[in-house]
């Protein structure tokens, strides 16, 4: 579709906006919004005409492109039928959307609690462990991300916990590996995966076993910086929930549904938690929805003992009939497939050669269509880009990146000192390399602020 520009009706649109619309993770006076007028595929545009490539998928989640024809069918079919029916019930697209999920879990995560996004599916997956195990404490990484809501944000490792962190909410935080700013003085991926299962083991022992009901991980961590786990900690982690009675909870909601080239992250590492919480890409974000996707074991638990929580919209008829044709376009189109591909060949060779020639790249890491870029102030030194958490004056390396991104048509995923590259899993490679030539473009401005 042709961006048709119609600067007035932006304008409206703007207005009201600042009016009204009171914005998350924001200082309200200190934003500019951008007024949407569009999106189709990989692209959005504004009320200007200006045409953006979008190499964050909203915030990581439209999987399949914006406005995919058939699950947007879908959404109308679904709303002519039944637009909305109460959870107790059993309707057709939340049936089918619990069956398509549980066919593509790993092990035995076979029941599903549907949520209206990730963070409170968080909520309640640290609920049921807390209730199957009756124990109080949860453990977490430092650098992670799980959600917004009241304990989805006290398990958060990222500096956005800070003013909401209770400081009793049976939290308990440790450092997960990461080789490349390695916390264990580690020079090998084995040495930072033994020290770091090591650390966790004696965190384990010095907060007591018996006090601990969970430890959430995020598969491949998302927002925190596309950390992939060494060969054998996720094994290792599995190993230690099951000699301390403890429950593996695995975050998948930005690296499930295909982002990583397989429909779960999890499948790369062949590991099967406890309880698997998921949104996103499960409906490419068309309508809200998110869950828990439980083992035996903990569904056990509440067979004749009622579970205590729920939500007024768990299972929307409109959010699963979204989630049903999403998955079924992902497995007849091969999407899944196609981003381990586009990966694989187009991503991953473009990004290392760009790191090659730019002195603010530090590393590149990810697979499938999951990836970041540390950029760096000085490659010998690891210093990162801006400090950490920067704002203002301290960030302008990172902004200044980002506006050049944007002047070349491709709307950038920044956070702290890096970019990540998490475009829609169907991008074409025509597409792709369009980016990547404009991300090329925005690291050369990058490169200003190394030593």
């Amino acid at each position: 579709m042709t961006p048709q520009p119609n600067p007035q009706v932006g304008a409206a649109v703007k207005a009201a906006d600042r009016k009204h619309v009171f914005h998350s993770w924001s200082a309200q006076e200190l934003i500019d919004p951008l007024a949407v007028a569009g999106a189709e595929g990989s692209y959005f545009w504004d009320y200007d005409g200006n045409r953006y490539l979008d190499f964050t998928s909203g915030l990581v989640y439209t999987n399949i492109g914006y406005q995919h024809p058939k699950v947007v069918a879908a959404i109308q079919e679904q709303a002519a039928t039944m637009t909305t029916f109460a959870p107790a019930f059993a309707v057709e697209s939340r049936s089918e959307a619990a069956r398509l999920i549980a066919e593509r879990t790993p092990g035995d995560l076979d029941k599903i609690f549907f949520t209206n996004g990730g963070a409170d599916a968080v909520e309640h997956a640290l609920r049921m462990a807390r209730l199957h195990t009756g124990r109080p404490k949860v453990l977490s990484a430092y650098r992670s991300y799980h959600g917004g809501t009241q304990q989805a944000i006290n398990v958060t490792g990222d500096p956005r916990r800070w003013a909401n962190d209770s400081g009793s909410a049976g939290v308990v935080r440790f450092w997960a590996p990461f080789l490349y700013r390695s916390r264990f003085y580690a020079e090998t991926e084995e040495q930072e995966c033994a020290r770091a299962l090591e650390h966790l083991e004696s965190t384990i022992r010095f907060e007591g076993p018996a006090t601990i009901a969970a430890i959430i991980l995020e598969t491949v961590p998302g927002t925190a910086g596309i950390m992939l786990p060494p060969a054998g900690y996720l094994a290792g982690v599995r190993e230690l929930c099951d000699k301390y009675g403890i429950v593996f909870v695995l975050d998948e909601v930005m690296a499930g549904f295909g982002r990583t080239g397989q429909w779960f992250a999890a499948d790369l590492y062949d590991v099967t938690p406890d309880l698997m919480t998921f949104a996103k890409g499960v409906n490419s974000g068309y309508v809200p929805l998110g869950g828990v996707a439980i083992s035996g074991a903990i569904a056990e638990t509440f067979a004749k003992r009622p579970y205590p929580g729920g939500l007024t919209y768990s299972g929307h008829p409109l959010a699963c009939a979204a989630a049903v044709a999403t998955i079924n376009v992902m497995a007849e189109e091969g999407i899944v497939e196609q981003a381990a591909k586009t990966g694989a060949e187009i991503i991953e060779p473009a990004l290392r050669e760009l790191a090659e020639r730019h002195p603010s790249v530090g590393e590149v890491r990810g697979v499938g269509m999951f990836w970041a870029l540390d950029l760096v102030r000085d490659k010998e030194t690891r210093e990162p880009l801006v400090p950490y958490n920067a704002a203002g004056a301290d960030n302008a390396p990172m902004a200044a990146f980002g506006a050049a991104a944007k002047k070349n048509g491709l709307w950038p995923f920044i956070n702290m000192n890096r970019t990540h590259v998490v475009p829609p899993l169907n991008i074409t490679e025509a597409e792709a390399k369009e980016g990547l030539a404009a991300l090329d473009a925005a690291l050369s401005v990058a490169d200003e602020h190394t030593v």
